[in-house]
């Protein structure tokens, strides 16, 4: 299977369980990177981990939009996107979160979902990357690198109060 597979398209209210769904995943390989913290990535009681916060916005808030990818009909993914810069510059896109389950990994499809999203919406768009998430470092800068229209492609690193990590930022369209 590859991204020439891939269905991209806007989530629907009533597929917000989906995307619920797909974030237990995201936390966990994510919870990875939180070695060191006492309450990020831990198990709630019920065997869960704690709901995204505010995911319910992207069904109501016209800034945030919740995005789902399947391939044949199935879910392999999501992107929730807004527009919060983690950086002090504004933004008219970020992507928030992005997940893709590790079976379709490394096959072309997170950069088809994402050169996407790019797709949606001409602007400036950023992408934050936690320091210690080497690997979605790399594919973000191959993503906007790859993507054909983008432009003023600027990559920094931050260690504030906002963010700790690197922040692209680019020109789509």
């Amino acid at each position: 299977m590859s991204g020439a597979d891939l269905a991209v398209s806007r989530a629907a209210p009533e597929e917000a369980p989906i995307v619920a769904n797909l974030m237990q995943f995201y936390i966990h390989d994510f919870s990875e990177l939180w070695f060191d913290r006492a309450i990020e990535g831990e198990l709630e009681p019920d065997g869960r981990f704690s709901d995204y916060p505010g995911l319910d916005a992207y069904w109501s808030d016209p800034t945030r939009e919740a995005w789902l990818f399947r391939i044949k009909g199935r879910p392999v993914g999501f992107a929730l996107v807004n527009d919060v810069a983690h950086s002090r510059t504004p933004v008219d896109r970020a992507v928030a979160e992005f997940f893709i389950v590790r079976k379709h990994r490394r096959r072309g499809v997170g950069l088809a979902a994402a050169h996407a999203l790019f797709g949606t919406a001409w602007g400036v768009w950023e992408a934050a990357v936690v320091r210690r998430n080497v690997g979605a470092l790399a594919f973000w800068r191959r993503a906007a690198q790859s993507y054909p229209g983008v432009r003023d492609v600027v990559e920094e690193d931050h260690d504030d109060a906002l963010w700790n990590g690197a922040i692209l930022r680019f020109r789509v369209g």
